[in-house]
């Protein structure tokens, strides 16, 4: 699957415009940082008024070049070891059990709050690791410890519904402590059905957004959770056009189905060309999507 299934016809759209992702998105909540290593490579096309993001990729240039040890660790000057500086591990007592989570940034009063989870066979470390995904969770702490921000990760366990409603109340508790903030969870991979639980869960606070890496959605949970929320919730999928996993014609279709019954629900989908499963993870720009939300959500 190529370029072809994101632009109509196999050609670019009149309307296709390239772009940085500095300038892919309005808004300013979080400044500059690192964008000349981490931004979107050209040729990177913003179609559907920038709902629909094609993005080139190239293990050569992406993982070769950008990495001292392909896959495992990232050169040195993508890089900024200042988070770690205020990193703190925790247990949240949930009604179902413990929950050990990882902390980034200032708890007195975060503008933006986010909460990765991770995949299979992970634990809450994975969005801790400054190395690994080509330093792009290294970026994101930097992003939100620079803009007042806090950043979370969590033990998701089998990542069921039981691992789901302990997630749901630390979210809940978090919002509770800082109702001001704005309440972003990520998940990735299999940990998309945490996210989608959530979505259900009666213990879950209203998010104000939902950023899937290389998950999977169907409309009828979409639309269950569109039914139950107060407001329309930020939704940003990215996804591989080579993923084995959870493929990329579904999330692809799952975002043409929403853009065709709820034309004016905010919901971005980034396509990374030749990208595989775990391109996502690496390659999506924190800033030009978490200024996305900001923008949606102002």
């Amino acid at each position: 699957m190529g370029l072809s299934m994101l632009r109509t016809g196999g050609l670019w759209s009149a309307v296709a415009a390239f772009c940085m992702a500095s300038v892919c998105v309005n808004a300013a909540e979080f400044a500059p940082f690192k964008d000349d290593l981490f931004a979107y490579p050209q040729p990177t096309a913003s179609l559907d008024g920038g709902r629909l993001l094609d993005v080139p990729y190239s293990e050569a240039r992406d993982i070769d070049q950008r990495d001292e040890i392909p896959e495992r660790r990232v050169r040195r000057n993508y890089v900024d070891l200042a988070p770690s500086l205020s990193t703190e591990d925790g247990v949240f007592a949930s009604s179902s059990g413990p929950l050990r989570y990882s902390r980034v940034g200032s708890a007195q009063s975060p503008s933006t709050i986010v909460i990765f989870v991770h995949g299979r066979n992970g634990d809450r470390r994975l969005g801790m690791n400054d190395w690994s995904f080509g330093g792009n969770f290294n970026r994101l702490k930097n992003l939100l410890l620079r803009g007042g921000g806090e950043y979370l990760t969590v033990d998701g366990g089998r990542l069921d519904e039981s691992e789901s409603r302990r997630i749901a109340e630390f979210a809940a508790d978090l919002k509770a402590k800082q109702p001001a903030a704005r309440l972003v969870i990520v998940c990735a991979s299999m940990g998309g059905q945490v996210c989608w639980n959530l979505s259900k869960d009666v213990h879950a606070p209203l998010l104000d957004g939902m950023i899937l890496l290389g998950a999977d959605s169907d409309i009828s949970r979409f639309e269950g959770w569109r039914a139950r929320s107060e407001r329309a919730v930020p939704l940003l999928l990215a996804h591989g056009t080579r993923d084995p996993v959870y493929a990329f014609g579904r999330q692809k279709a799952f975002f043409e189905s929403v853009r065709k019954t709820h034309s004016n629900y905010p919901i971005r989908f980034v396509g990374f060309d030749d990208g595989n499963h775990g391109t996502p993870v690496r390659m999506i720009d924190w800033r030009d999507a978490l200024n996305w939300i900001a923008e949606v959500k102002r």
